[in-house]
């Protein structure tokens, strides 16, 4: 891969090596240092992802320019390219964007430039769904057979659309719990619908999704949507004694589960976290090491 925008961008091989680079640098103070420059555009709001990044530029030893959107020319109608082809003048070496159009590196093709897909709209978060597959590795040492449920908020979410095509291609089982207005038909050829009542004691991840209330008028009522969506306390209880629970974050407490179970003994929402820094140094690294065999 020359630029990471999708999960279909890498083969097994390939994220087999992503996810032993971020295993090793997880396990180790001793980075290498990279004579490089990295620009960071961030068109929607983040933290966990933002700001991973910065700290894995920074552990590699990057040149890193923090892109100010509304301070560029952008708000003089300049294109997302010719920023970037400016950026490209300058000797910047590769790019990590997060923007609201789901596809919005199609104008960029013809760059020649490692792009980093940061999340793109309701489209996919290629690099959130390496993290999530690195923290499910490091608890079952394998995908094959596990089965998980990817709970929420699917219609919005890029998270799920990334991981559902990674996941059933790892050998997972994958079950899916919305409520009907935020379910997508794509959905159904990647695992089955169901509720949680129905399959919570069989599961080995429950994998919660934010509710986008900023992407959609409708809302469930919070108390009302954790009862018959959420993971809360007696949901929790039934979960089998070594399975996991998972978010991507930003988490909103006690609507997709219960505040008193973030932090639980069968939570990784916090590593989830941690390992998002490796995983994103090591994203960088490969697509650093690819530019210098081109």
């Amino acid at each position: 891969m020359n630029s990471l925008l999708s999960v279909d961008d890498f083969n097994k091989k390939e994220f087999k090596a992503l996810l032993d680079r971020a295993l090793f640098f997880k396990s180790s103070n001793d980075y290498p240092q990279y004579d490089k420059s990295i620009v960071n555009l961030f068109f929607e709001n983040s933290t966990r992802t933002k700001y991973s990044f910065l700290k894995a530029e920074k552990n590699l030893g990057l040149d890193i320019i923090d892109f100010a959107a509304d301070r560029s020319s952008l708000n003089k109608g300049e294109s997302l390219y010719d920023t970037l082809l400016t950026f490209k003048a300058l000797g910047v070496d590769m790019a990590v964007i997060r923007h609201p159009e789901d596809k919005f590196y199609e104008e960029l093709e013809g760059l020649k430039m490692p792009i980093i897909n940061a999340g793109a709209g309701c489209g996919e978060h290629p690099s959130q769904s390496l993290l999530d597959m690195m923290t499910i590795y490091e608890e079952f040492k394998s995908f094959q057979g596990l089965k998980i449920a990817i709970v929420g908020d699917l219609k919005h979410s890029r998270v799920a659309k990334s991981n559902m095509k990674l996941l059933k291609n790892l050998g997972a089982s994958l079950y899916f719990v919305s409520p009907e207005n935020y379910q997508e038909p794509i959905f159904s050829d990647y695992g089955e619908y169901v509720e949680l009542d129905e399959i919570i004691e069989d599961l080995d991840v429950v994998m919660l999704l934010r509710i986008q209330h900023e992407r959609h008028d409708s809302q469930y009522n919070n108390e009302n949507y954790c009862e018959r969506y959420g993971l809360n306390k007696k949901r929790y209880e039934k979960m089998g004694e070594k399975a996991i629970i998972m978010h991507p974050g930003p988490i909103n407490r006690n609507v997709e589960i219960s505040e008193e179970l973030i932090e639980a003994k069968k939570s990784r929402f916090v590593m989830q976290m941690t390992n998002g820094l490796y995983m994103r140094m090591a994203i960088i690294e490969h697509l650093i090491l690819k530019s210098e065999d081109l």
